[in-house]
């Protein structure tokens, strides 16, 4: 197979004008085209406004040694592509079916690849099916009303069901499981072109479709689904695994077993508190938090394309970092082009955000969290379980300040350390009830300092992005785990049988690399046990 990249097209090119320049690069004529296959579409915009369409295309022709001999440009070359396998190598036999915990990204993959061949796995989660947990989930920003088990954070999919579903990763992945996650995800219906797209994403409306269909696949491949079901305890006996206790309609069961993947997310801090007083190997690390900040999306769209660009164009993204003087570093996380602001909350008394778009990212805002890093140094302890009480403790004064409501500042007022009292030009666009409020006052006072800083500086990448105007919200404080679950290179801890997996355990940050980590664990326990004998 022929392989063309960096191949550059006007964005409102025909298809026939994609076809005419992929045989004029190849030197060849268009019938001479057996198949061809976009691997990768981006946007060049460095050149404003002189936009490009860039590809990478792989091309079958007839007769591709003689087409191959006569090229000149460094831009063409022969692949061959080793597609992602999944190897059922393990000899031993597996005296109880496989246990997964939380049915989040890296859950949901590990289970669907361990069904598909054989282990008929059994996946409890602790919230409710998707199909409910959305309705839990609309009720609780319409009407306040939590439901502890069944929000954004919990039940079937993980917190990236409801966010923008964005799909790329900066893992390396020599063995291909990045495009394996994404051919599963469009097998249950995410679009095609996320195969392709430079940052693929799916959006909520879509993902609670594709979450749905993988998992009737894995019943229909004998794995079993258990909702409203919680991890409460489990039982580690001279090295070895016996037994878990799942809590499921106020009633306790103990089940035996031997492999248990523990894939609870990163908001689970009662099941972190049960781990650590079983003494499992916890460590305190490094995570981040801040604010979702919105603007006009038309603002976002004006610099990264250029303004009165006469094309139709994706809805626009951006990233951006500063390195602070006083040491910290500020950057963009989880931006949603289009999207809404989400009360993410998912414990009494306590408030967080995150960001969602629909597919379509028609929504009149743009926003993105802002976030610094922080470290065990700036909550004082290290103590594995420190870092889940600084989160709640911010979440706690969002709360306080919003009065259970999303508290909303304008950038001016925040570098004021002054309550908005009126809106400027910019509309919250918020899923839950947000009241106007002082969000510095959730934070202390130098992780204040460095958002303000980081805006400001972020405002010559993007012309506006510091206005007094744009728009500020808390408390951004569920980007990452705060705790890692230490695991060997058999992705166990300590050879017990249990399998810390994903972003809850501190080995992922986002939805692909997540799944991949949940397919890396589905591997490894393949590798030694041989599948299931019903």
């Amino acid at each position: 197979m022929i392989r063309i990249g960096q191949l550059k097209l006007q964005p409102n090119h025909s298809e026939k004008e994609l076809l005419q320049k992929i045989a004029k690069t190849l030197h060849i004529s268009e019938n001479e085209i057996v198949n061809l296959q976009i691997k990768k579409q981006s946007i060049d915009a460095r050149k404003k406004p002189d936009l490009k369409y860039v590809y990478t295309i792989d091309v079958t022709v007839q007769n591709e040694a003689h087409v191959i001999k006569k090229q000149k440009e460094n831009t063409v070359s022969i692949v061959k592509e080793s597609p992602y396998i999944f190897q059922t190598l393990g000899q031993n036999n597996i005296k109880h079916r496989p246990v997964i915990v939380g049915s989040g990204p890296a859950g949901m993959f590990c289970s669907y690849l361990l069904a598909q061949h054989g282990y008929c796995p059994i996946i409890f989660e602790r919230g409710a099916s998707v199909e409910e947990r959305t309705k839990d989930v609309e009720e609780f920003w319409n009407s306040g009303k939590l439901k502890l088990n069944s929000n954004v954070q919990f039940g079937e999919g993980g917190a990236g069901t409801f966010s923008d579903g964005k799909l790329n990763t900066l893992v390396k992945d020599p063995v291909g499981r990045n495009r394996k996650v994404l051919e599963i995800f469009v097998e249950n219906g995410a679009p095609e072109e996320i195969l392709y797209m430079n940052k693929p994403h799916i959006g909520t409306d879509i993902l609670v479709n594709v979450v749905r269909n993988m998992r009737e696949k894995i019943i229909t491949w004998g794995g079993e689904v258990h909702f409203h079901s919680q991890l409460t305890d489990l039982e580690v006996l001279n090295g070895e695994l016996q037994t878990i206790t799942i809590m499921s309609n106020n009633q306790k069961t103990l089940y035996p077993v031997e492999t248990l993947v523990l894939a609870i997310g990163h908001s689970a801090r009662d099941t972190f508190s049960m781990l650590y007083d079983k003494k499992l190997p916890l460590k305190a690390k490094s995570f981040a938090v801040g604010v979702r900040v919105e603007h006009k999306q038309r603002t976002i769209n004006d610099s990264q394309y250029g303004k009165n660009n006469p094309y139709h164009l994706p809805t626009a993204a951006y990233k951006v970092t500063a390195n602070l003087e006083n040491g910290r570093g500020v950057y963009s996380f989880c931006m949603c082009p289009g999207g809404y602001v989400v009360n993410a909350s998912s414990e009494e008394g306590c408030l967080a955000v995150n960001g969602m778009s629909y597919h379509a990212r028609d929504g009149e805002n743009a926003n993105s969290a802002i976030i610094v890093t922080v470290t065990p140094e700036d909550y004082g302890s290290v103590h594995p379980l420190a870092g889940v009480q600084f989160q709640r403790e911010l979440e706690k004064r969002a709360y306080k300040i919003g009065q259970g409501a999303v508290p909303v500042q304008c950038f001016g007022d925040f570098c004021k350390n002054e309550p908005t009292k009126e809106l400027g030009a910019i509309t919250p666009q918020i899923k839950g009830a947000y009241v106007l409020a002082n969000v510095r006052e959730i934070f202390p006072d130098n992780l204040a300092e460095s958002l303000e800083l980081g805006i400001k500086s972020f405002d010559r990448q993007i012309q506006g992005f510091a206005n007094a105007d744009t728009i500020l919200s808390g408390v951004e404080s569920r980007t990452s785990s705060p705790i890692r679950v230490e695991r060997n290179d058999m992705l166990q801890i300590e050879n017990t049988g249990i399998y810390p997996c994903g972003e809850g355990a501190g080995y992922a940050g986002g939805i692909t690399s997540a799944a991949m980590d949940g397919i890396k664990v589905a591997e490894m326990i393949a590798q030694k046990y041989a599948p299931f004998d019903r």
